[in-house]
């Protein structure tokens, strides 16, 4: 008796199942699907240009207008092709004094080398050394600068000295009253930031 209550409740299981089955899809071939994606109708995507902070010129140039501007760059301070304290300097900026990190200005010291104060040979600018006598800027630094604006692209594998030099540049600026202008650059290096330690 077990063996037929069995026999018929499988059989019951599977005309049920059998109705629940999915419908079959029955695509008219006349019909356009609108769902269809073909090469031909997806546009490729519209190359975008990433502005870092340094490029927006139109949105920090009229606020530097009549201030004296200490800056704070490396080499990899750019503006197209120059130096942003070269492309500044022609849209009228009065930069009185260039502040070096780590390898200074230019970029023409080795790494851990301590670098001295000197003269930009290119713009006549006293470029004030923060990877040398002292990391700091001191207030006679500071005297002459009205608004100091840091513009240094980091690489974004790991830290490296030039975050510190942002700080004691903002510390330096709060305790002399001086405006910080920090024109931002993209982690090339995509979302992690600090990558692995020293």
């Amino acid at each position: 008796m077990s063996n037929i209550v069995t026999i018929a409740n499988t059989l019951l299981l599977a005309i049920a199942f059998q109705a629940c089955d999915t419908p079959k899809l029955v695509i008219n071939p006349a019909v356009p699907n609108p769902y269809e994606v073909k090469p031909e109708n997806i546009d490729p995507p519209k190359a975008t240009k990433i502005l870092t902070g340094a490029e927006q010129t139109a949105l920090y140039v009229p606020y530097l207008k009549g201030k004296r501007v200490g800056m704070v760059v490396n080499p990899t301070s750019i503006i197209g092709k120059e130096t942003s304290v070269d492309s500044l300097l022609k849209l009228g900026v009065q930069i009185v004094k260039i502040f070096g990190p780590e390898h200074g200005f230019r970029g023409n010291a080795s790494a851990g080398v301590s670098v001295s104060d000197d003269v930009d040979t290119k713009t006549g600018i006293k470029a004030i050394s923060l990877y040398g006598k002292h990391a700091i800027p001191t207030k006679e630094d500071l005297a002459d600068v009205d608004v100091m604006i840091f513009d240094i692209q980091d690489v974004g594998v790991r830290f490296y000295t030039y975050i510190n030099t942002l700080q004691h540049v903002m510390e330096a600026c709060a305790a002399n009253n001086k405006e910080v202008l920090i024109l931002d650059r993209p982690n090339p290096n995509g979302f992690y930031i600090d990558g692995p330690i020293l």
